[in-house]
C-alpha cells in the first residue's frame, strides 16, 4: 500500500489525468487518506529562511563594526584567549567553535584572510602570500594573536552588547564596539543568496584625514587603495555604489628595448595567474613574446622578454587589453543595519562610522565619569569613616540592622559634604574593611586620592563638553601610533583607452577572390591583401557601390566583384576614399572624398546614391587625404569637342560619407587613367620614430619628428656613414641602424666628425644633405673609415684628446665655424689635427652674435652715419672709423 502511494505522489498531474478511470479513481482513493501538503508555499518560506540567514548571518558585513559573523566571532574568541602570547590557530579555531555553528574549515580560511590584511592580527609562521597566491601552512603550524591596533579600536565589553551563543552555553558580542573604519579599511567581499557584497579596502591614512574632515564639517572623498598597489583609475567609482567600477593595471617598467618588467600586480590577481594570462594571450597571436621568468619574493619580479621585432611601448598596450594586467573591478556596497541589507556608499559608511565612533567615545566618558563619581562617593565616605572613628560605635551593637543603623546615624553629620545620598549598599561595603587598612589609613593619601579623581572628573567633563575635539583628537593619537607604513601603495591615475586593435599583434594575413566575393585568412590560395589580427575589421567595397565593415574571419562572403578590401580603422579622419561612379545604367557622373570614420558593423551602406545600375569606375583610398589628377578619357560624340578632361580631387571638398557628391559630367566615360598622384590635402600629422621597431607612428610612441606636410620628408642618417630621406608613410621600415632620424631640412648644417681609413685620419666636415632617396656617402667608401658622431650646433665646438706618442699633449678645443666652412656633403673635409688623436667629442657649443646678412649689410651702408664724438672716448679706433 505504501509503495502505490508512493508511486501516487510522485506522478504529475499529466500522468494522472492520462489515466484510466479506474486507475483514476484507485489514485484519488488512496491521495484521500493522507494528509495534502502545498509544496509551493513551503518551497518559498524556507527558501525565505535560508536567503535571510546567509545574508544576516554570513555573508555580508554589519555597518557599525565592519565585520561578518565568523569575523567577530575569531576576534572575540581571540579576546577571550589573549595572555600577551601566541596561540596556536588550530586552538584559536576550536576555540571559536563555541560561537560558530560551522566547521572549522570555515573558521580557518576567515582567519587567515584577516591575518593577511596585517591591520588586526600578529601573524607569526607561513601565513600564504597574497602577491603569489601561496597558501598559508596547517594551522597547527602557524601562530596569531592581537595586535595592539586591535586591542585600541576594537574591544570595550563594558560598550559591547551581549547576546547569548547559538547553544546558549556562552555570550558573544550581537557587534562589536569598533572605533574606526574597520569595514573600509579591510574591504569584503561575500555571496550571499541573490546578493553580494564587495567593498574595496581603502587607506588607513585617508580613512582618518576623512574622519577628521567629517567632524569639521568638511567635505572629503575616499577612493581604494590595494595591499598589492599597482594603479586605479577611480572616474567611475561611484561611492563603491551598484554600477560603478574602477580600473586596476599592474605597473610595468621597461629594463631595456627587450625586456619589460612587472613589479606590482592588480587587485585580486596573483603572480601565477598574471603570468598563466600573458602565456594564453601569447599562444593566441594577441601579443608577442620569448619567455616569461618569475623572480618574485618579498617583491613582485616578473621579467617578460620581448621578441626581436616587437615595440615595447606597444606591448605593454597589448598587455592591458589582452591579459590580467589590467582589469575591471564592480564595487557593490551592501551592509547589514537594523537586521536588514542595506546599499549605501562608501561615503556614507565612513560617516556613520565616525558617528558611531564619537558615540562610543561619548559612552566610554560616560561610564568613566560615573566610575570616578562612585570612586570618589567611596574614598570620602571611607575617609568619613575612618577619621571620625565611626566603626568603634557598632561595637555594642548585637544585630546586623543595628550595625547598620549606627553607621548610617554616625554618617548623618557629614552627608551634605557628599554629592549623593548613602545607600545600604555603601554601608555595607564600610563593614566590609578590613581592621588592616583602617591601623594604616593615611589621611593626606587619601587626599591626594580624591583630588587626582576630582582632577580626572574635570577633565572627562571637559571632554564630554567638547566631544568632537575630543574625538578628533582620538583619530589624530591613532594617526601617530599606527599610521607609520600605511602610506597610499595604489597610485590614482586617469587610464588612455587602449584600442585593442591598434596593439594586436598582426598574426594573421588575409586573402580576398574579388571575383567570387570571398575573403578571409584562410583563403592561403588567393590574392594577398595584407597582414592583419583576427580581431581586426575589414571593409570591403563592391563594384555597384556597396560597402560593409565586418569582422576578419576564416573564410566569408559580401558579394561578387570586389573593388577594394583593407583593414578598417575606427575613427580615422585622415584616410580619405576618393571616388568616381556612374548613377545608374545611364545616368550622370559623379564624383566625391570622403572620410569613413565608423558605421555599424555588419550593415550595407552605399557610397554612391543607391540608384540601381550604378557603378564605380575609379576609386581609391589614401592614408593621408591625398589628392590625385585623373584624366578622363571620353567616348566619341557629336558636338563634343574635348575627349580628355583631367579631374584633380584637390580641387573638391572633403564631405560626409552619405553625401551624393559633384556632379563631374552627363557624358559617357570612355576610360579613367591616373595622371600623378596627389598630396594630401589635410594639415600637418605629427608623427613619432620608435627606434625599437625602427618603424613610424601616429600614436605618441618614441622620439616626436615633428609635424609633417604632403611635400616633408624624413632624413635618417645611418651608423655606416650612409643617409638617405624618405617619405612619412606609416608602412615605412628603417632596417639599417640608425645614427640620427628627423624631419628634413634643407637649410640645416651639419658637423660630422669621423676616421678616414684611407687617410688614417680624424676629420671633420661641416655641410648641407641634399633629398636623397637612395644611401649617399657621409664619410667615403674606405671600409675601415666610420662616423663619429653628428652635430647641428650653429657654433659647435670640438675637444680633442690626443694619443698615442703624442698622449701628454695638452687637449684642444675647435671652433668648428672658424675651422671650416659649409660645403658639400661630398667633401672629404679637414683633418682634425697632425698629431695622433685619441678622441674627438663635440662639447657644449659656443656662443656668438649671429654673422649679419647680406640684406643687413646693405641697410647699414645705406643708412645714415653718426659723426658725433664721445668727448671721453679717445680712443683711435673711434677716430679711425671718423677719418679723423
Amino acid at each position: 500500500m505504501s509503495e502505490e502511494l508512493d508511486k501516487s505522489l510522485e506522478m504529475e498531474d499529466d500522468s494522472v489525468k492520462s489515466s484510466s478511470p479506474e486507475e483514476k479513481a484507485h489514485y484519488q482513493k488512496l491521495l484521500g487518506e493522507t494528509k495534502k501538503y502545498k509544496l509551493s508555499g513551503m518551497y518559498k518560506d524556507w527558501f525565505l529562511d535560508y536567503a535571510s540567514y546567509v545574508i544576516l548571518e554570513r555573508a555580508v558585513p554589519h555597518v557599525m563594526d565592519g565585520f561578518k559573523p565568523v569575523q567577530r566571532r575569531i576576534l572575540h574568541a581571540m579576546k577571550k584567549m589573549d595572555d600577551g602570547r601566541y596561540n596556536k590557530v588550530a586552538n584559536i579555531i576550536g576555540f571559536t567553535m563555541q560561537f560558530h555553528p560551522h566547521g572549522d574549515a570555515s573558521i580557518g580560511d576567515a582567519l587567515v584572510q584577516l591575518g593577511q590584511k596585517d591591520l588586526l592580527i600578529d601573524c607569526q609562521g607561513n601565513w600564504g602570500n597574497i602577491l603569489t597566491g601561496d597558501s598559508s601552512a596547517a594551522p597547527r603550524y602557524i601562530e596569531a594573536r592581537l595586535s595592539k591596533f586591535a586591542n585600541d579600536v576594537v574591544f570595550n565589553p563594558k560598550t559591547t552588547e551581549w547576546m547569548a551563543s547559538y547553544d546558549g552555553r556562552n555570550q558573544e558580542p550581537v557587534t562589536l564596539p569598533v572605533k574606526f573604519p574597520l569595514l573600509l579599511a579591510q574591504g569584503v567581499e561575500g555571496i550571499a543568496v541573490g546578493l553580494a557584497s564587495k567593498i574595496l579596502p581603502h587607506n588607513f591614512v585617508e580613512l582618518i584625514d576623512a574622519s577628521v574632515a567629517h567632524l569639521r564639517g568638511e567635505d572629503f572623498e575616499l577612493y581604494p587603495d590595494f595591499p598589492t598597489a599597482g594603479m586605479i583609475d577611480v572616474t567611475r567609482y561611484n561611492d563603491g555604489l551598484r554600477g560603478g567600477a574602477v580600473k586596476v593595471r599592474a605597473k610595468i617598467n621597461k629594463l631595456d628595448k627587450k625586456t619589460l618588467v612587472v613589479t606590482e600586480v592588480p587587485f585580486g590577481k596573483t603572480t601565477t595567474s598574471l603570468i598563466e594570462s600573458i602565456l594564453k594571450a601569447n599562444d593566441k597571436g594577441k601579443i608577442k613574446i620569448k619567455k616569461v621568468d618569475d623572480n618574485t619574493a618579498q617583491d613582485v619580479e616578473i621579467v617578460i622578454h620581448l621578441a626581436n621585432d616587437v615595440s615595447p611601448d606597444m606591448t605593454i598596450d597589448a598587455l592591458y587589453a589582452f591579459t590580467d594586467c589590467e582589469v575591471s573591478i564592480s564595487p557593490n556596497s551592501c551592509i547589514i543595519m537594523n537586521k536588514r541589507p542595506y546599499f549605501m556608499g562608501v561615503k556614507e559608511i565612513l560617516r556613520r562610522s565616525t558617528e558611531q565612533t564619537m558615540l562610543l567615545l561619548k559612552m566610554e566618558l560616560d561610564i568613566r565619569l560615573h566610575e570616578l563619581e562612585e570612586g570618589w562617593h567611596m574614598s570620602s565616605l571611607e575617609k568619613i569613616f575612618i577619621e571620625n572613628r565611626i566603626y568603634i560605635t557598632i561595637e555594642e551593637c548585637e544585630t546586623w540592622e543595628s550595625v547598620i543603623e549606627t553607621i548610617d546615624l554616625g554618617l548623618n553629620p557629614f552627608k551634605p559634604l557628599l554629592r549623593r545620598e548613602v545607600t545600604r549598599e555603601d554601608i555595607i561595603k564600610l563593614t566590609e574593611i578590613k581592621i588592616k587598612r583602617i591601623s594604616k589609613f593615611d589621611t593626606k593619601k587619601a587626599d591626594e586620592y580624591i583630588r587626582g579623581m576630582e582632577e580626572e572628573m574635570d577633565q572627562v567633563k571637559n571632554h564630554l563638553a567638547h566631544l568632537v575635539d575630543y574625538t578628533i583628537d582620538y583619530f589624530e593619537n591613532i594617526r601617530r601610533k599606527y599610521a607609520k607604513g600605511r602610506e597610499r601603495k595604489t597610485e590614482i591615475r586617469n587610464f588612455d583607452v587602449i584600442q585593442a586593435t591598434q596593439v594586436v599583434v598582426a598574426n594573421e594575413k588575409l586573402y580576398v577572390n574579388r571575383k567570387e566575393g570571398f575573403f578571409g585568412t584562410g583563403l592561403k590560395k588567393e590574392e594577398f591583401v595584407c597582414e592583419c589580427s583576427d580581431i581586426d575589421d575589414v571593409i570591403v567595397f563592391l563594384r555597384d557601390g556597396r560597402y560593409v565593415i565586418t569582422k576578419v574571419t576564416d573564410k566569408g562572403f559580401v558579394g561578387k566583384d570586389i573593388l577594394h578590401i583593407a583593414v578598417f580603422k575606427k575613427n580615422d579622419t585622415r584616410t580619405i576614399y576618393n571616388v568616381v561612379y556612374r548613377d545608374g545604367k545611364n545616368g550622370a557622373i559623379y564624383m566625391k572624398r570622403c572620410a569613413i570614420t565608423g558605421i555599424t558593423r555588419d550593415k550595407e551602406y552605399d557610397i554612391c546614391k543607391g540608384t540601381p545600375g550604378s557603378s564605380i569606375l575609379y576609386m581609391s583610398a589614401n592614408p593621408n587625404g591625398e589628392a590625385e589628377v585623373l584624366k578622363i578619357y571620353f567616348k566619341p560624340r557629336p558636338r563634343l569637342k574635348k575627349l580628355i578632361v583631367d579631374l584633380d580631387f584637390s580641387e573638391l571638398a572633403i564631405k560626409g560619407r552619405s553625401s551624393m557628391g559633384n556632379i563631374f559630367t552627363k557624358y559617357a566615360i570612355h576610360k579613367v587613367v591616373l595622371k600623378e598622384k596627389g598630396v594630401s590635402t589635410l594639415g600637418g600629422q605629427n608623427i613619432w620614430f620608435d627606434d625599437t621597431i625602427r618603424r613610424l607612428n601616429a600614436d605618441g610612441r618614441g622620439t616626436h619628428l615633428g609635424e609633417f606636410l604632403s611635400d616633408d620628408r624624413i632624413l635618417v642618417i645611418a651608423k655606416n656613414g650612409t643617409y638617405y630621406t624618405t617619405s612619412y608613410e606609416l608602412t615605412n621600415r628603417y632596417e639599417d641602424e640608425i645614427l640620427r632620424i628627423e624631419k628634413y631640412d634643407s637649410e640645416k648644417v651639419f658637423s660630422v666628425t669621423y676616421y678616414d681609413g684611407e687617410q688614417k685620419f680624424f676629420y671633420v666636415k661641416r655641410c648641407t644633405l641634399e633629398l636623397s632617396e637612395r644611401p649617399s656617402e657621409l664619410i667615403g667608401e674606405h671600409k675601415a673609415s666610420y662616423i663619429i658622431e653628428v652635430n647641428d650646433d650653429d657654433y659647435p665646438q670640438l675637444e680633442v684628446v690626443f694619443g698615442g706618442g703624442h698622449s701628454a699633449r695638452p687637449m684642444e678645443h675647435i671652433d668648428v665655424d672658424e675651422f671650416i666652412g659649409v660645403k658639400s656633403s661630398k667633401a672629404r673635409g679637414k683633418r682634425v689635427s697632425n698629431y695622433e688623436v685619441g678622441k674627438v667629442t663635440f662639447i657644449e657649443p659656443l656662443e656668438k652674435e649671429p654673422e649679419p646678412t647680406d640684406e643687413e649689410l646693405e641697410d647699414e651702408e645705406d643708412g645714415p652715419v653718426d659723426l658725433s664724438l664721445d668727448p671721453e672716448d679717445t680712443s683711435n679706433a673711434k677716430q679711425m672709423d671718423l677719418g679723423l
